[in-house]
């Protein structure tokens, strides 16, 4: 009773055991083929678990067999579990066989046969295990071709049967986005008018790794249009394109007068916003100048009018002075001489008396 305690602590123990060593592997996996015909995968450099009957202590006789070369059979002793080498460590309480360290050459089918106590086989389970080396990426290289498409490759260093799958701005790429129509390659090409955030993603069995970039067209545009009669309906490129467009005037060297146009575009506006600046000065100018022009001639024309209005008080202050003077001489005998004197000031009269 007591060995039966010890040795199922044992075991206990050694499937903790299990774990961390699996964990200390690499990757772990756990392969359950008690129902027969199951396909399990293992990582290069990891731990499988493989299960194949619920408890080998019942079963008076069994073999597992890898390839059909025998790798272990009835171990009764010593005390479970069994090291059957380096790698392999086996564990008849819940029958599983631990496989660490894993390589491409552990790849294979795993059969357990048993038998009755008469030596009758009385069952087998098999599985099929593949181990495979996890897909990591390198890079991804976009290129445009000569008719505008994009040329993208999905490049992983190592990995075993990777399958690639795309994604445009989250979303699976389309037969409208794409010009060729394998989505599974790692290598696609886009049409010309495609833009945003690609994504390629790569997995196996065992591992999985996705890259990304944002991607911009090639710098095409569509032409559809009629030119000396033909139809034209391609992808050109922009920068390039001489259809359907008005003929351009170039220099002597052939540099397109636009071009040079709008590499001077700077010198041109500096020149034209000075000029503005000085015309906009002389206008201030002369509008100064008019102004103290109106200004003196409106004072000179007050002064003329104060002066005009001065010499006509002037001559009507005169007009009575004389008036007053002929009133006086109406008024003397007549043997009184009067002689009217005219100034250039107007007329004044002297009296003499005769003697």
């Amino acid at each position: 009773m007591v060995s039966g305690s010890c040795s199922k602590l044992i075991e206990a123990v050694v499937g903790l055991l299990l774990v961390l060593l699996g964990i200390s592997h690499g990757v772990k996996t756990y392969c359950d083929g008690r129902k027969g015909g199951a396909q399990c995968f293992g990582l290069v450099g990891g731990t499988v678990l493989l299960r194949l009957m619920d408890n080998s202590s019942h079963i008076p006789k069994y073999k597992w067999k890898y390839n059909r070369s025998t790798i272990l059979k009835n171990i009764r002793t010593p005390p479970p579990p069994y090291t059957l080498h380096s790698r392999y460590l086996y564990l008849p309480s819940n029958g599983t066989l631990s496989i660490t360290n894993l390589s491409r050459s552990d790849s294979g089918e795993y059969t357990l046969e048993t038998f009755d106590s008469d030596g009758r086989n009385s069952g087998i389970q098999t599985l099929q295990l593949t181990v495979e080396a996890p897909v990591s990426f390198a890079q991804m290289i976009h290129e445009c071709l000569s008719q505008g498409q994009m040329k993208v490759s999905c490049l992983s260093e190592g990995g075993d049967s990777p399958q690639y799958s795309w994604t445009l701005d989250g979303h699976i790429l389309t037969d409208s986005e794409l010009f060729s129509r394998n989505n599974d390659a790692n290598v696609i090409v886009l049409r010309q008018n495609i833009s945003g955030r690609l994504v390629c993603s790569a997995r196996n069995q065992v591992s999985s790794f996705f890259k990304e970039i944002q991607i911009s067209t090639c710098g095409f545009i569509f032409i559809n249009c009629s030119m000396n009669g033909t139809q034209i309906s391609k992808w050109v490129s922009k920068e390039n394109n001489s259809l359907c467009v008005e003929p351009i005037t170039t220099t002597s060297s052939g540099t397109p007068i636009i071009k040079i146009i709008m590499e001077m575009w700077p010198i041109i506006a500096g020149a034209f916003g000075g000029l503005l600046i000085i015309l906009v000065i002389s206008f201030a100018i002369i509008c100064v100048k008019r102004k103290k022009q109106h200004n003196k001639l409106v004072e000179e024309y007050v002064e003329l009018e104060h002066a005009d209005t001065r010499t006509s008080r002037r001559q009507e202050e005169q007009h009575g002075e004389i008036q007053e003077e002929y009133n006086q001489v109406k008024k003397k005998p007549r043997h009184s001489d009067v002689k009217l004197h005219l100034h250039k000031d107007g007329v004044y009269a002297n009296v003499h008396k005769n003697p």
